[in-house]
């Protein structure tokens, strides 16, 4: 009976100590309408942000990383020419990734979005692959 109740607490035991959450913390589990328009302005945009990974990713990496759009985060939209104007500065930080999902930097892109235009007008590389926390099977993804 002691052998049983120990098995138990030791099973139950992590359960005391987490929050409840799950590793996706960092992903909303409800629907917002501020959630929805990111999202659509991330699909509107995602085109201009895999056109330009290459750039930044082919010294680095042996393939050119995938971006999904919740991998995303819009950091700031501002109007460029003040109320009601429709011209906007928007900025946002992504995680491209290879394989199953695996990280391979950060970067920042900053985009002009106009009524006929949408324009680059800044990428910023914050952070690149990891070697000593990258999986060995895909070591060769690496250069």
């Amino acid at each position: 009976m002691k052998r049983k109740f120990l098995i138990v607490w030791i099973l139950l035991l992590p359960l005391a100590f987490s929050s409840g959450t799950t590793a996706s913390a960092n992903y909303p589990n409800e629907d917002s309408r501020e959630l929805q328009y990111q999202d659509m302005l991330m699909l509107f945009l995602l085109p201009y942000i895999e056109e330009r990974l290459p750039d930044i990713y082919d010294p680095l990496l042996t393939v050119t990383p995938m971006l999904y759009p919740y991998m995303a985060e819009v950091v700031e939209v501002r109007r460029a020419n003040g109320f009601r104007g429709y011209s906007f500065i928007c900025t946002i930080e992504v995680v491209p990734t290879v394989g199953p999902h695996i990280p391979v930097g950060k970067d920042r892109f900053t985009f002009e979005i106009s009524v006929k235009n949408v324009k680059v007008i800044g990428i910023q590389h914050l952070k690149g692959p990891d070697k000593d926390h990258f999986p060995p099977n895909y070591a060769d993804v690496l250069r």
